[in-house]
């Protein structure tokens, strides 16, 4: 399935076309995930979403290229889950533009996904993609207006990168990557559901109120 989904970002089009492409700094912002390793142009990491009471924790990798010039980039993303048999993929592409507001990030996903979040079908994901995308954006717009967050990594990072060659999230965070606190689809779905089900419910409260008014006037 394809989904389309922007946000905007309060920064200039070349200070968030470099956050961007620091990985180890934006994939902290995206709710449910969490980097392990960096090696250049490819990395692997943990995805756990919640569907009611049960929890799903995908172990993944990707890569990614970048269009310096068109400011865009595209991740190839592939996983699956660690305890059963479900399988996620998807091809990522983000376009950075400028806009009065700041810069204007569009990021068009097509997305391959089985198992039991499948159930939600293209609209509910779409809906629920929106708000998971607005979680990450709200944060990436901390970590903007967050100078120390930003020193601190860049003097953390200049130290690792002094150390060796091969970056890795794990090492620059000086320890193993936590756990990433699951994302409850469940919860991000329901007001979606109860919206589409608001017309049909209101529908059927009407043709009841009418059907008793018609009995009350025959009586």
């Amino acid at each position: 399935m394809q989904l389309d989904h922007s946000f905007t970002v309060p920064a200039d089009l070349d200070e968030a076309w470099k956050l961007f492409q620091d990985l180890d700094r934006v994939a902290p912002c995206m709710p449910g995930a969490v980097l392990d390793t960096l090696d250049g142009d490819s990395f692997t990491g943990r995805v756990k979403v919640k569907v009611g009471a049960v929890q799903m924790s995908y172990r993944g990798e990707g890569t990614v290229t970048r269009d310096g010039a068109a400011h865009s980039m595209l991740l190839d993303l592939s996983g699956s889950e660690t305890r059963g048999a479900g399988t996620a993929s998807a091809t990522v592409t983000a376009t950075l533009a400028a806009v009065p507001a700041g810069t204007l990030v569009r990021v068009r996903t097509d997305l391959d996904i089985t198992g039991r979040p499948a159930q939600f079908g293209r609209g509910i994901m779409s809906e629920v993609g929106d708000r998971i995308v607005q979680q990450f954006a709200t944060r990436l717009e901390e970590l903007l207006r967050d100078p120390w967050a930003a020193t601190s990594t860049a003097s953390v990072a200049s130290a690792a990168g002094t150390a060796g060659t091969a970056s890795t999230a794990e090492n620059l965070r000086g320890g193993r990557a936590p756990e990433p606190e699951a994302i409850d689809l469940g919860a991000a779905a329901l007001p979606v559901l109860l919206r589409k089900a608001a017309a049909p419910a209101a529908a059927v409260l009407f043709a009841v109120v009418v059907q008793a008014l018609r009995r009350r006037s025959r009586g």
